[in-house]
Parts: C-alpha cells; sequence; structure tokens
C-alpha cells in the first residue's frame, strides 16, 4: 500500500515539478491554474491529471491540438518512480527507524531534497540555468535537517559541501566559466550537505565521467564541438547524486579494497 501512496504522490509532485521547470526561467508566478504554453488557455482539472490525462488527450492539447511536450509525462513518471525508490532503498540513517517520527521527518526531506534535484535536472537541460530559487532553499533545509536531526554528521557533511564548493570555485576560476557555473558551484555544496563522505566522492566521479563520456559522444556524432557548444553539468550532477544516493553503500562496499574509506 505504501509504494502506491508513495507513487501516486510523486505523480502529484511531479505535476507540479513541471510548472517550476516551466515558469521559473521565465520569472512567472508559480502559483495559478496551469495553462497551455502555445494558446495560453486555462487547462480544466480533469485534464491536468498526472500522466492519464495525457494519454487520454493523445499528447495533445485539448483546445488548440498542438503537441504536449513529454517532458510533463516523463518528470511525473521519474519523480514517482524517485519516491517509490527512496522507501525501497532507505538510507543507511533511517533505515532501522522506520515508522519512527525520525523516519517519518527523514523521509519527507529526502523526497524534498530529491524533488528538488528532478527539477533542476530539467531546468538546466532545458534552459542552461539551475535556479537559486531551488538551490537556496534546499541548503537551508538541508542544514536544518542536520542540525534537528542528525548533529553528529552536521560537520562531516558541512565539510563535505564546503570542500565541494571550493572545488567547483577553483574550476570556475581556472576555467573562467566556460565549462561551468556558479550555479554547479551551488548545486555542489548542497550534494555535499546531502550526501556527506564518502558518498560526494561517488557522486562527483559519475558526474565528471557520464559528462564526459556524453560530451564525447555528442562531439562523435557531429552535436558538438570541442572548442565551444558546452553540455550542462547539471544533469550529470544530479545522476551522480542520486546514484551515489541510492546505492552509494553498495558502490563503496565494491570498491572497498582498492579504497581506504
Amino acid at each position: 500500500m505504501i509504494f502506491i501512496l508513495l507513487f501516486i504522490l510523486g505523480l502529484a509532485v511531479g505535476s507540479f515539478l513541471n510548472v517550476l521547470i516551466y515558469r521559473l526561467p521565465r520569472n512567472l508566478s508559480i502559483f495559478g491554474r496551469s495553462f497551455c504554453p502555445h494558446c495560453k488557455k486555462k487547462i480544466a482539472w480533469h485534464d491536468n491529471i498526472p500522466l492519464l490525462s495525457f494519454a487520454i488527450l493523445g499528447g495533445k492539447c485539448r483546445y488548440c491540438r498542438s503537441p504536449i511536450s513529454l517532458q510533463y509525462p516523463i518528470v511525473e513518471l521519474t519523480t514517482a518512480i524517485l519516491f517509490v525508490l527512496v522507501f525501497l532503498f532507505p538510507n543507511e540513517s533511517i533505515k532501522y527507524q522506520v515508522l519512527s517520527i525520525k523516519y517519518l521527518v527523514s523521509l519527507g526531506y529526502y523526497l524534498l531534497i530529491i524533488s528538488s534535484l528532478v527539477a533542476i535536472f530539467f531546468i538546466d537541460l532545458k534552459h542552461g540555468i539551475i535556479p537559486d530559487k531551488i538551490v537556496y532553499p534546499a541548503v537551508v533545509i538541508s542544514l536544518f535537517f542536520l542540525i534537528s536531526q542528525y548533529l553528529n554528521i552536521l560537520i562531516s557533511h558541512f565539510l563535505s559541501a564546503t570542500a565541494s564548493f571550493l572545488f567547483f570555485f577553483l574550476l570556475v576560476l581556472i576555467t573562467r566559466g566556460r565549462s561551468m557555473g556558479m550555479g554547479d558551484v551551488k548545486l555542489a555544496f548542497l550534494m555535499g550537505l546531502f550526501l556527506g563522505f564518502p558518498k560526494i566522492v561517488i557522486a562527483l566521479y559519475v558526474a565528471f565521467l557520464t559528462g564526459a563520456a556524453v560530451s564525447l559522444i555528442l562531439v562523435l556524432w557531429g552535436k558538438k564541438k570541442f572548442s565551444g557548444g558546452t553540455v550542462p553539468f547539471g544533469p550529470f550532477l544530479v545522476f551522480g547524486t542520486l546514484l551515489a544516493f541510492f546505492f552509494g553503500e553498495v558502490l563503496l562496499r565494491l570498491a572497498s579494497p582498492w579504497l581506504n574509506f
């Protein structure tokens, strides 16, 4: 039953994330009814049911018949799956406290941060920006969560965040912002707070590895040149963060013969 509830909650949150993804880069209010980006008609509630409405409408606006971007069902379904995974693959710090108040608070925190990461992924992928309006609240909430629930790991997580911030800030200075921007620097700080050490190392390693691989594929495919045409790095940072969060312990155990963590 909990899986179904989390899946439905994820669909609903994913629908709201689509609002953020569309409106934040355009400096539009996140409040108010959804509307078709083509004809601007207000969308009725029965045409705004996650996944279901997209299927019933055949992926087109009821009024102008313009195609609805596949981003909408993808974000909704991705968020729903990630919400279920949070329950299936709990973090080490909460897996032995199921149904306790501390567990529920932790669960709520992880769902909130993961939702923020999903929004960041698609906004940076589409617009090449990482909004402060998402990163700053997530950082504040993470600090409050650590102070109120896991004070014993606050220093470790804060140091991980600071080291990640300084590392990325140095990269921005060295590359003069050509390969990444300050949005990536701020996101790295959030990643450190969220993951702590050594998971942050896994996240950054995966991000750089996948980023380099995708960039090389795009170059070979003729979609990108070695000079110019940068690929947003935020989506790779988000992917690395999620992989480290869900499977960090497994990856660390596999790598333990070569590491001294």
